[in-house]
């Protein structure tokens, strides 16, 4: 694996950036200390979109779900 030092780095940063697009790693030193590695970033896995409505049919909720159990919650909180 190439490396490069930390100056040489700055100075050539576009070039370096694009090898790495290219799949090239490097490491950037300083003072003969390897400081970072360079890698590309791997490409984002596709993803079907979402379906929105796909359990349309198998879900169904009662008529009374936002009061469902309220008296026996009221009860928890209040006592009987």
């Amino acid at each position: 694996m190439e490396t490069f030092d930390i100056h040489h780095a700055k100075t050539h940063l576009s070039r370096l950036v694009e090898r790495a697009a290219q799949g090239e790693a490097f490491v950037i030193t300083k003072a003969g200390k390897p400081l970072v590695k360079v890698v590309p970033i791997d490409e984002p896995v596709a993803r079907d979109p979402q379906i929105f409505g796909f359990m349309k049919e198998g879900i169904s909720a009662p008529e009374d779900f936002d009061t469902m159990g309220q008296k026996e919650i009221e009860e928890l909180f209040h006592g009987s």
